[in-house]
């Protein structure tokens, strides 16, 4: 295949700016799909995605497109998330492809997240071809948000396309900018097989099959393969492109998109931004893959049934195989038992990934309050990483205690400058700058402790601002910081589950509330159970759960009050007993509450 008629191309914006409609119309103007097989958000295939209206995993599909100068080309269009929890997905993406679709809402304009994908697609030294959205509503300003985008990437206002994917207003045009804008692929037939897999799938009739951009060599059914990170062969069984699904075909070429399946049953091996090799003719040179990705929220997922853990884990294996960006090593609770602990991106990432396991693999999940990674720095100078509360050195040997810091990005109008600048001081964060982007809207810059912002930042931004302000945010480094240990005590013993760090400005109010909406979920028991909150040995929040009481006098009708109260005093004594002995069962409410503390 000529390499000068391929093109590689993704579409990234900032989430609801419309990459997935736009993909709807380039999918129609190349006639890829048939009129039946075409939908809203056709590449959205996961139900997930469609019910709640976002792009979770990157989608990869190929047309086939006739230009104005009766040129027919190769056009692979890899569609990206928007939301800032996705960001690792669109880094892979970039890396399969020579050029990027900008969208931007004629709308809303530039916003934090189409910056941080615009910054991403610019390190990939990608060609950047950006397209204003959305130009039939009635609040659009396409003139105006020309001029910003052009502004920022410093070219011709007349190259930034107007478009409504809505309408199909302005489709043709951008296929025309890929064609002549977008650099063909690089790449040698006659080399040595090199294949980068930028995503995989499992299939539990062919195992797992990697997602490839060839970038050397050729791929062929009845060739071995190899892997850059582990030395297993495979033969290949069948090679081929994505349109809606996969269609087979006799080779794959340098500056293709496609799948190999070849009957990897070890889901492991198919590791996302790794090299595919040909085993019996290894280039000396590996692809550069994808930064390591770093987990910035971790919290532990628990089946509701113990018998459920291996399928779990199954499950888990099969997911970070399509989500490269989740991270898990097991763990054990004595209030929850066996489970995992598990990295995240943010907290959509997370609420994402367990509605996965829930709806795809059918494992029910208890899930652990949310925390961040904190490096403790003990007496005698050496340093350790704490993702699990209950993992905390005792107190008399730690020296300080350091948190993650972020630089978080808010873009909003100018009449909410006062909301969000007391929302960030609320939750410790360090103004460092402000700059109006045009005369309506402005860029603040803060830095603050990415343990406030995991649990409900996000939507006390948007509460505060009429949903009209953006977040983005990027790891700054570890400071140390007044923190302490807050556990929950059920009837005097501490339930890890509910351990969290926490500042010690806060650490009262925030035991207040959990023992507070704990004593409203957890059922009354035949003897009062005491709900504690405690830093280390000092309470600083308790409330009781009220015993189930028998009216043991019922049966008295009349006669001296000493006879009532030697029954009480009966009563009295079997509760006392009860409670030394008895244990208190929490629901599964109970452990989701705290997720809700900041919002009561």
């Amino acid at each position: 295949m000529n390499l000068d008629y391929i093109r590689n191309f993704c579409i990234v914006a900032h989430i609801d700016h419309g990459k997935s409609t736009i993909a709807d119309r380039l999918l129609e103007s190349t006639q890829t799909l048939d009129q039946r097989e075409m939908r809203e958000q056709v590449l959205d295939s996961n139900e997930l995605e469609r019910e709640r209206g976002i792009t979770i995993k990157l989608h990869a599909i190929r047309m086939q497109y006739r230009s104005s100068d009766q040129k027919n080309y190769v056009l692979n269009l890899i569609d990206t998330p928007g939301h800032v929890d996705f960001t690792y997905e669109v880094s892979r993406s970039l890396t399969a492809c020579e050029g990027a679709i900008l969208v931007v809402d004629a709308t809303q304009g530039i916003q934090a997240q189409t910056l941080s994908n615009l910054f991403l697609a610019l390190e990939a030294n990608l060609e950047i071809i950006p397209v204003i959205n959305k130009i039939d509503l009635p609040g659009a300003e396409p003139d105006r948000r020309q001029e910003e985008v052009a502004d920022l990437l410093g070219i011709d206002k007349k190259q930034v396309l107007l478009a409504s994917a809505k309408e199909g207003v302005g489709i043709l045009p951008i296929l025309e900018a890929v064609v002549d804008r977008i650099p063909p692929p690089v790449g040698d037939p006659r080399s040595p097989l090199r294949a980068l897999i930028f995503d995989s799938s499992y299939d539990q009739y062919q195992g797992a099959v990697p997602n490839v951009r060839i970038v050397d060599g050729i791929v062929e059914p009845g060739m071995s393969i190899t892997f850059g990170a582990v030395d297993y062969s495979y033969e290949v069984t069948e090679v081929g492109i994505m349109r809606l699904g996969r269609v087979p075909k006799k080779k794959l070429y340098p500056g293709e998109v496609g799948y190999i399946i070849a009957a990897i049953k070890d889901v492991s091996h198919t590791r996302v931004g790794d090299t595919i090799l040909d085993s019996d003719w290894k280039s000396e040179e590996l692809l550069e893959g994808y930064k390591e990705v770093n987990s910035m929220v971790f919290a532990g997922l628990y089946p509701t049934e113990s018998d459920d853990y291996e399928n779990l884990r199954d499950a888990l294996d099969k997911l970070k195989l399509n989500d490269a960006s989740l991270q898990y090593v097991p763990e054990s609770s004595t209030a929850l038992g066996f489970g995992f602990r598990c990295g995240f991106l943010g907290l959509l990432h997370m609420e994402i990934i367990q509605e996965r396991l829930e709806r795809e693999f059918g494992v029910d999940l208890i899930t652990t309050v949310p925390s961040v990674e904190y490096r403790v720095t003990l007496s005698n100078g050496s340093e350790v990483k704490i993702e699990n509360p209950t993992a905390l050195p005792d107190l008399a040997a730690i020296s300080g205690i350091s948190e993650p810091i972020v630089r978080a990005r808010i873009l909003c109008p100018a009449e909410y400058i006062g909301n969000i600048q007391k929302l960030c001081h609320d939750r410790r964060g360090i103004f460092k700058s402000m700059q109006y982007v045009d005369k309506e809207r402005v860029e603040m810059d803060f830095e603050l402790p990415l343990a406030e912002i995991v649990l409900d930042f996000y939507d006390k931004l948007k509460g505060g601002t009429r949903g009209y302000a953006t977040l983005d945010y990027e790891f700054l480094d570890f400071r140390i910081g007044d923190l302490v240990k807050l556990d929950i005590l059920v009837n005097g013993e501490s339930v890890d589950a509910f351990s969290v760090i926490i500042h010690r400005e806060k650490a009262m109010d925030y035991g207040r509330d959990l023992v507070r909406r704990l004593k409203t979920l957890i059922p009354m028991q035949q003897f009062q159970v005491a709900l504690q909150a405690a830093i280390g040995g000092q309470v600083v929040a308790r409330t009781n759960v009220k015993a189930l009481r028998k009216n043991v006098t019922a049966k008295c009708y009349g006669g001296d009050i000493t006879r009532k109260r030697k029954l009480l005093e009966k009563q009295k004594a079997g509760k006392k007993r009860m409670k030394q002995v008895g244990s208190v069962e929490i629901p599964q409410e109970a452990f989701l509450a705290v997720l809700d503390i900041g919002e009561s």
